[in-house]
């Protein structure tokens, strides 16, 4: 534990230090090297445990890990990478006249990166072993190290740079000597989901260990023997997805998590809860009903209130019994008949095939509450094909940004396109070096399937609109597809990959860079552009670098198209539609649909008007 005090120990040291589980001895930095002192004695500074450390290839205090006997310190040793920072211009200031500058530490993809490596210390000696590197030389990132109780090795995680490889390295206290636990390792044309997929609990101080993994094409547990790396069992198994490990009950030895796509007859997105062995038997079903279900277990862990609802059906509760999950009580079921007299209409979950001819692809369509069906009604898509995620809504919402659109006379649709998460590995793996496809092939066919069921579903008039990954999708739309989509808004859009942070865009598109990621790029493929765009952004996006809009204007108007913009001065990644700024960019985004979907030109809205306590201001429309 990191412990601090107000003043230093003599010699202007840090006030700074790690001190040993058995209260004796403390660890600090000490001109980049690690020292060891006694913890009493104000005079002493003990000695130094390395050498090698310097200015540019130092020791950290935050690495320092004792071992729980206090007989081994492990510590790492950094090689600074580049220091990118992308700069910003605060052009309208709210607290002077002047622009002022900043700028912020941001690292992207290519960069070189920290080296870090972890030495360890016999503390009785003195000596110091740089543990053999052979097997996490080439890292994106190294875990913390941790001890086992009983201070045999300590562990840590390496992601291996281009999120192809991942191992949990175990490295033994007495010889430094380095192991790999557990190896995981991706097939070529795929990635390692280390964001949100390397789930791992130790049981016994590591004589097991329980691991999520998809080497078999879905998400599922595996139980290690943790002595000696080798799989003892594989926990879960079949065409579906672990989604969260709920809770691990070591004494009976079961597993309570959450999944996707175990019932057949329902959206594989649902989300069910469940409860497993560790040697795979005794699978128990808490929930059931063709729903998206959250679930709470009582103190006791005699009972659990289950909550559920579709986008299409109002929230029931029900009060079960966790021995035999029968149902005590209903506790509330939603009623949406007033909503409904008012005019309100349930969102349609719609289900077409995607690009293979077996996969299906869900989607869900909202119409405006004045929704004639002897009508024709343009189409708007609200797109976010991120792949650390799936993004259409699963659960009841009166509600959403959505509906507020629609209600200006189009039908809104929202669907996940292969290249999300939340379906097998080869549905996810369709994004790898490949974030321009963002799923249109699939979304495309999702469209004429609707529009074949519903003669007033017009896809000759296709708007799309997004924001951060949405706003290069959307943008991307007119790019790739523009036979089919023909106007776009698109939000602070990460338009080139090479320009957006680090960790999100080489986690799909990998390492090294290459042509893949000019094929992906919005400002590589300005020059195609067709239909109309509106880009919005905000000049101090500190999620993504501005310059990536600016850069795709660059280009546009190199390749004489035109389109319209809209910078938010002071604006952050949510400007013009989220916060402050988001009734205005609404507004824009509104008027823009309206005037090129519609055919509608949209009010003079600087026009001299004489205003009345009725007037509302509100959009085309009234939205």
């Amino acid at each position: 534990m990191l412990e601090q005090q107000q003043q230093g120990r003599g010699g202007g040291e840090s006030a700074e230090w790690e001190t040993s589980p058995d209260g004796r001895l403390e660890a600090y930095i000490r001109n980049y090297n690690v020292w060891v002192r006694p913890a009493e004695g104000d005079d002493d500074e003990g000695r130094p445990f390395s050498y090698d450390g310097s200015e540019g290839n130092f020791y950290t205090l935050q690495s320092l890990e004792w071992s729980p006997d206090s007989r081994k310190l492990v510590g790492y040793r950094v090689v600074p990478g580049y220091r990118r920072e992308v700069h910003y211009v605060i052009s309208a200031p709210t607290d002077q006249l002047q622009p002022r500058d900043s700028s912020r530490f941001y690292r992207k993809p290519g960069d070189v990166l920290d080296v870090r490596r972890p030495v360890l210390f016999d503390v009785e000696s003195g000596e110091a072993v740089v543990v053999d590197d052979s097997l996490f030389s080439s890292a994106y990132n190294t875990s913390s190290a941790e001890w086992w109780d009983d201070g045999r090795a300590f562990t840590f995680e390496y992601n291996q740079r281009g999120h192809q490889v991942y191992r949990v390295i175990e490295v033994d206290a007495e010889t430094g000597e380095a192991r790999a636990l557990i190896d995981e390792q991706a097939k070529p044309s795929s990635f390692i989901h280390y964001s949100d997929g390397n789930w791992r609990y130790d049981v016994g101080d590591g004589e097991e260990i329980l691991w999520m993994s998809e080497r078999d094409g879905w998400r599922h547990l595996y139980l290690y023997d943790g002595r000696t790396g080798e799989v003892k069992n594989q926990i879960t198994r079949g065409e579906w997805v672990v989604r969260e490990v709920e809770r691990v009950d070591e004494e009976n030895r079961q597993i309570w998590f959450t999944a996707g796509g175990m019932n057949p007859d329902q959206d594989p997105y649902f989300q069910h809860y469940y409860r497993i062995d560790f040697d795979r038997t005794n699978l128990t079903t808490f929930t059931q009903a063709n729903g998206e279900h959250s679930v709470t277990f009582s103190p006791s862990g005699e009972y659990y209130v289950d909550i559920w609802s579709r986008v299409d059906l109002a929230p029931v509760g029900e009060l079960r019994r966790t021995s035999d999950q029968s149902l005590v009580m209903e506790l509330e079921e939603g009623d949406l008949s007033l909503l409904e007299e008012a005019g309100w209409t349930r969102p349609e979950v719609f289900v077409a095939e995607g690009r293979d001819g077996e996969t299906d692809i869900w989607g869900m369509m909202i119409r405006p509450t004045t929704f004639d069906a002897s009508r024709s009604y343009p189409v708007i898509e609200y797109i976010y094909a991120g792949p650390h995620d799936f993004h259409t809504p699963k659960e009841f919402s009166v509600n959403s940004g959505m509906r507020n659109v629609a209600e200006l006379g189009f039908i809104l649709v929202q669907m996940d396109g292969m290249g999300t998460w939340g379906r097998s590995k080869a549905f996810h793996d369709v994004a790898w070096k490949n974030l321009g496809d963002a799923g249109f092939t699939d979304r495309i066919l999702w469209h004429r399937g609707l529009a074949e069921k519903y003669p007033w579903y017009d896809i000759s008039r296709v708007g799309i609109y997004g924001g951060s990954a949405g706003g290069q999708n959307s943008m991307g739309a007119l790019l790739s597809h523009p036979d089919f989509y023909d106007v776009a808004v698109s939000f602070a859009g990460c338009h080139d990959n090479r320009m957006d942070k680090i960790w999100w865009n080489e986690q799909w598109m990998g390492w090294p860079l290459g042509p893949h990621y000019v094929e992906s790029s919005n400002m590589e493929q300005a020059h195609r552009l067709q239909g109309e765009l509106l880009m919005i952004w905000g000049e101090l996006d500190t999620n993504v670098d501005p310059a990536s809009s600016m850069q795709v204007v660059d280009a546009l108007i190199e390749a004489d198209k035109y389109f319209d913009m809209l910078v938010i001065p002071g604006g952050d990644h949510g400007a013009g539609r989220r916060g402050a700024t988001a009734p205005y960019g609404n507004l824009k985004r509104n008027d823009f649909f309206v005037k090129h979907l519609l055919g509608v030109e949209p009010p003079h809205r600087n026009a001299r008007t004489v205003e009345t306590e009725t007037d509302s201001g509100g959009g085309a429309g009234g939205g």
